[in-house]
């Protein structure tokens, strides 16, 4: 496994024990880096009208498309770090 794997691994864990729950924007910043870093770009239908959280996460990460797996994943440890400051 990859150095750069290992930190991701470790931000993931780490984000579940954060001083303080970040806002909403830093929220979905983290899903959609994660969801990029693991996933690729977005795929499938963007969530209809009525699902407010589940078309804001999709738009979220669909701003991150053709970024690479590598740099979604660098990006999610940085801001992993910076939030537990």
């Amino acid at each position: 496994m990859s150095d750069l794997q290992e930190q991701f691994e470790a931000a993931v864990a780490a984000s579940k024990n954060l001083p303080e729950r970040p806002d909403n924007n830093t929220l979905l910043k983290l899903y959609a880096l994660y969801k990029q870093g693991t996933s690729g770009d977005a795929a499938g239908e963007r969530p209809g009208m009525a699902d407010f959280i589940g078309r804001a996460k999709y738009d979220a990460w669909s701003a991150l498309a053709g970024t690479s797996r590598e740099e979604a994943m660098r990006q999610y440890v940085d801001l992993i770090d910076a939030l537990k400051d």
